[in-house]
């Protein structure tokens, strides 16, 4: 028994050292030192009895925390870890066109942020962890469907190879939030390489405070973009650098069907990564029309506008950055004109050269837009599953909606210097056999809200982890919704 007592407290002082070392969250809060105009101190809003739904542990091992620390208390704000300096940023935003100058985390707590084991900058954040000054009558809750679909899609985007802010915890807070319906609570912890978006310019353009602008373009490039110090105009080439990332994520969201739902400024992020999944879904049925949000009344964030909604967000951007392009506002406002008007260009490069991997290309041709642009039409004819199609295809099959077009396909292969093995290794890469399937995540939504299951989120979230390899067991996860399946509507989690 002495024995086993004096082990037992050598390793309690085994650990203590390590946690002390060690901290459970390595924070280092850069924003939070920028002046308090960009930001306010709030803490989270203690809830009754918290419940851990899922902790993402190898995301925590790559951010440096100790994923033991991660406890339901933690994860919904009732207990915050040393280090932890938790604001509420503020941010404006043009929302479906129409500019609202003071917007800001109504429901959301930057808790702090740490530098990951590849020295990447990362925020932590709760979303629905109770109300901040910028809640505007809100109630600063978030409800458990929500949270558990940004959990899964945010995970599953990951996994597609798209930059997204990623999920580390979720939780439930015991308690009940009221909607159009009385539903169970949640938090969400998430991560993201900042919060920084394009309405956080526009907060301060608005108020012509052009000292926080400059602040805030020098925090921007040393956070995101630090190959761009030193340069001669660094407001010029942080519009550059933005529009590319921007043309380059908005691409990538098309080529796997997804729709992001809410493209409003205030989601549109400088870092290039996806965020806030509200109303967001994967197309089915191919349709450049395709839109999903129930407040979307007139398309404005379908399928096909979603790149000249990026073009109009990064046009925003630059109108707050006119005063650091050219002391001459009419010089500056040609500048920011030239380079907005080039985004189509940019955008079509990488648009093409992604559907260019997914038919199995990788030369380049001149007609190749033709013939890409030639299968999406065979496809919307027949309302072709989109995912389905381009993996049937990866796979040797021969789609019946393409049936015209595939001649003119392999006389293209027939100049292009790969294998057919070659081909299919890439076309496989690029056209995942899963994706978040919207009857699938309602489901899984309904089991956790109305019967407290979340095997099915769980189950799901593990199929789409590997999204390009076909799995034994999996196969319903890449069927196509029924012919009876309702007309999918997704709804803002607020």
């Amino acid at each position: 028994m002495l024995l086993w007592r004096r082990d037992f407290c050598s390793f309690c002082t085994i650990f203590r050292g390590m946690t002390e070392a060690h901290p459970a969250i390595p924070f280092d809060n850069s924003y939070a030192r920028l002046p308090g105009s960009m930001h306010v101190g709030v803490s989270p809003t203690p809830v009754s009895a918290p419940r851990l739904i899922k902790v993402n542990e190898p995301l925590a091992r790559e951010l440096g925390v100790n994923p033991a620390a991660l406890t339901p208390e933690v994860a919904v704000g009732n207990q915050l870890l040393p280090g932890s300096t938790p604001i509420a940023q503020a941010y404006a935003g043009h929302q479906f066109g129409n500019f609202v100058p003071q917007l800001g985390d109504g429901r959301a707590i930057l808790l702090g942020e740490v530098v990951d084991r590849d020295g990447r900058r990362r925020d932590i954040q709760l979303k629905g962890s109770g109300r901040t000054p910028f809640s505007r009558g809100g109630d600063g809750r978030a409800a458990l469907g929500p949270v558990l679909r940004e959990y899964l899609v945010s995970e599953a985007m990951n996994a597609l190879g798209i930059p997204t802010t990623r999920a580390l915890m979720a939780a439930t807070t015991g308690e009940r939030v009221y909607r159009d319906e009385v539903l169970p609570g949640a938090v969400l912890t998430r991560v993201a390489a900042s919060h920084i978006r394009v309405g956080t310019f526009q907060f301060f353009a608005a108020r012509k405070d052009h000292e926080a602008l400059r602040l805030l373009i020098d925090h921007v490039i040393d956070r995101h973009y630090p190959e761009l110090k030193g340069v001669e105009n660094p407001a010029l080439a942080l519009l550059d650098a933005v529009m590319e990332r921007q043309a380059s994520l908005v691409s990538r969201w098309v080529q796997v069907g997804f729709i992001h739902g809410v493209m409003n400024t205030d989601n549109s992020s400088i870092s290039g990564e996806t965020i806030d999944y509200g109303p967001c879904a994967f197309m089915d049925a191919y349709d450049p029309g395709t839109v999903f949000s129930s407040i979307d009344t007139y398309g404005r964030y379908a399928y096909a506008n979603q790149a000249p909604i990026a073009q109009w967000n990064l046009a925003r951007l630059a109108e707050t950055l006119l005063s650091f392009l050219n002391e001459n506002r009419e010089e500056a406002i040609r500048i920011a004109t030239e380079r907005i008007e080039g985004f189509p260009a940019i955008y079509t490069q990488h648009w093409l050269a992604g559907f260019r991997r997914k038919i199995g290309l990788v030369s380049e041709e001149d007609g190749d837009l033709d013939l890409i642009q030639a299968m999406l039409d065979a496809m919307q004819l027949v309302r072709a599953d989109f995912t389905f199609t381009f993996r049937t295809l990866s796979n040797g099959g021969e789609p019946e909606a393409l049936t015209d077009w595939l001649p003119a396909w392999r006389e293209r292969l027939a100049r292009d210097p790969q294998t057919v093995a070659e081909r299919q290794r890439l076309m496989r890469s690029v056209n995942p056999a899963y994706i978040p399937r919207n009857h699938r995540v309602e489901a899984m939504i309904r089991a956790a809200v109305e019967t407290q299951n979340t095997a099915p989120f769980e189950e799901m979230l593990q199929v789409l982890m590997n999204p390009y390899e076909e799995q034994a067991g999996a196969e319903a996860y890449a069927e196509p919704p029924g012919e009876n399946e309702p007309p999918y509507r997704t709804f803002c989690g607020t």
